[in-house]
């Protein structure tokens, strides 16, 4: 073992690889994750999907191949196995937040997008109804926002700090909400008036920003449901009932909401994130009483006790699940996700926030030590990352920027190559977040406004414009990292981007080689290493670091 991995055990050993579990991490890697070392690879892009992993698949195909699953809408023996089946799974689900089946049930859907969705489209929006929301929020909240708007509803984004306030008995932290301007639309027949019936408003926000990390205080919840006239300090927007949404398809893999403490109305969940394997499938949590308050239009088989084909007649469905799972549910995936929560709960939750924890919190350490021979950064990271307890403020993600040492920026997505061709895997761009994004990069409207017109679209190769980055690289950890996967990744930073000296020439200061040089330079000896498995011929090498660098060459 070398030093620098006897000196991480002595600061997280007693959280790191699951001291008390099962297995040791590393016997998980060796045993169920053996893809990963066959093809030498470091994933670390678990914010967007994380890995299943081959007892969890083993598990799956026995299940499925040994037992006959059929329709749940049939009424033959095997469709009514499979019914018990899907109920024992909402349980599941219900059981791993912590939520009573007597105040929640559990709606599957086909993602956690389609969970927001359905509550945009059948929350009861009104001209008086409000739509409040974080700026650290996923494309697939705000775009609850069109139905808002398209009701005549209000819409504001908030920012949510903490104050610190001194007092004789120690020191209190208050939430405050900072709202930016009020959104509206005309929309014909919904001008504001008097409310003269029930209002309802929703309040939306992520238990983990995807962008940065940031974990959000769950108190939230209680404060805007029993406090929201005091905290939003928007009178306009202060008529009726709170109702609070949770976006927890990124936070729930290490920290679901406990809905026994917070009870959320409506809550987000995406099994891919927690165990790679269904995809395809989500869930939407929802207490008993807002779910009645739900509108819903459409229906389709499943829903509707009764129809007739050629006069305005439906009989609806009253059980919350069955009245919102329009068709037949993707009940083969339902069936398997049992096997996914079977390997959480082996290891337990805590253990693996513990775990993944340790390792976030030395990355963050690792690349914020960096510096250039001169001195200065090489590493900037987004979110509050000053602390280096092991606490709840952060989650899994590190979101960040590299800089050269003349304070100029590497493109991310010269950053995202690079790690590629060293068999890192991670993610850039603003990953769908674009209040995070802006809010961290320091983008103005008219920036990103400029941006658009420039060109630039979600998932292109135009990572800085006008000297500003418009995206970051993110890397995110899963119960199955280790060690070693961030060894890889760190040593990968420092030996492709950070210049380790410089040079003095007559008196005058000069820089080493340019670092696209020194990138250059790593990227023909990783193309010349035994390992890698797809080499270039010296031709398309050199086109290669053409089309990466070129636009790093002063004209």
């Amino acid at each position: 073992m070398d030093a620098a991995k006897e000196e991480f055990l002595r600061d997280f050993g007693e959280h790191y690889g699951y001291p008390n579990g099962p297995k040791s991490v590393d016997q998980i890697r060796a045993t169920e994750f053996k893809r990963l070392q066959l093809q030498d690879l470091v994933y670390l892009d678990h914010a967007g999907a994380t890995l299943y992993s081959d007892l969890q698949m083993e598990s799956v195909f026995n299940d499925l191949t040994t037992n006959l699953y059929a329709n749940p809408h049939s009424q033959s023996d095997s469709s009514s196995a499979t019914l018990d089946i899907v109920k024992n799974a909402r349980q599941q689900v219900l059981d791993y937040c912590n939520a009573s089946p007597k105040e929640y049930k559990c709606i599957f859907t086909s993602g956690a997008t389609a969970a927001l969705k359905l509550v945009g489209e059948a929350f009861p929006w009104s001209c008086n109804s409000s739509f409040m929301y974080t700026m650290e929020n996923h494309n697939s909240v705000l775009g609850i926002r069109e139905y808002a708007l398209g009701q005549g509803a209000a819409a504001i984004a908030v920012d949510i700090e903490g104050e610190l306030h001194p007092e004789i008995s120690g020191e209190t932290i208050t939430t405050k909400i900072s709202p930016h301007q009020v959104q509206r639309r005309k929309v014909a027949g919904s001008l504001k008036e008097e409310p003269t019936g029930d209002v309802y408003n929703l309040f939306a926000f992520p238990s983990e920003c995807n962008f940065s990390g940031l974990r959000f205080d769950l108190d939230l919840v209680k404060i805007i449901k029993e406090d929201s006239s005091k905290i939003l300090g928007i009178s306009s927007v202060c008529h009726g009932q709170w109702m609070v949404l949770i976006d927890a398809a990124k936070g729930c893999a290490t920290m679901p909401p406990d809905l026994s403490k917070y009870p959320a109305d409506f809550v987000a969940i995406s099994f891919y994130k927690l165990f790679g394997y269904p995809t395809g499938l989500g869930a939407l949590i929802v207490r008993n009483d807002a779910a009645k308050l739900l509108k819903k239009t459409y229906f389709s088989g499943g829903t509707v006790s009764a129809s007739i084909a050629d006069i305005d007649f439906i009989k609806r469905r009253e059980g919350i699940e069955e009245l919102f799972e329009d068709g037949t549910v993707s009940f083969l995936s339902i069936v398997s996700i049992r096997h996914g929560f079977k390997i959480l709960n082996s290891l337990t939750v805590s253990a693996i926030s513990r775990h993944i924890a340790s390792l976030a919190l030395y990355t963050r350490k690792m690349l914020l030590a960096m510096r250039h021979g001169n001195g200065s950064s090489v590493c900037i990271l987004y979110g509050h990352h000053n602390s280096m307890k092991l606490c709840h403020e952060m989650g899994p993600i590190i979101s960040f920027n590299l800089k050269r040492p003349d304070g100029s920026w590497y493109g991310y997505r010269e950053v995202e190559k690079l790690a590629s061709l060293s068999g890192i895997q991670l993610r850039t761009g603003c990953f769908c977040n674009p209040g995070a994004c802006a809010k961290y990069l320091g983008l103005s409207h008219l920036d990103l406004i400029s941006n658009t017109e420039a060109g630039h679209v979600c998932w292109d190769d135009l990572d800085i414009i006008n000297g500003k980055p418009v995206g970051a690289v993110r890397i995110s950890f899963g119960y199955m990292s280790t060690y070693e996967d961030v060894k890889k990744f760190v040593d990968f930073v420092a030996s492709s981007f950070m210049s380790p000296q410089i040079h003095i020439d007559h008196g005058n200061q000069m820089k080493g080689p340019p670092p696209f040089l020194t990138s250059i330079y790593s990227l023909y000896l990783m193309n010349s290493s035994p390992n890698c498995l797809c080499p270039l011929n010296d031709k398309d090498l050199l086109f290669y670091c053409i089309c990466i660098f070129a636009p790093l060459l002063p004209i």
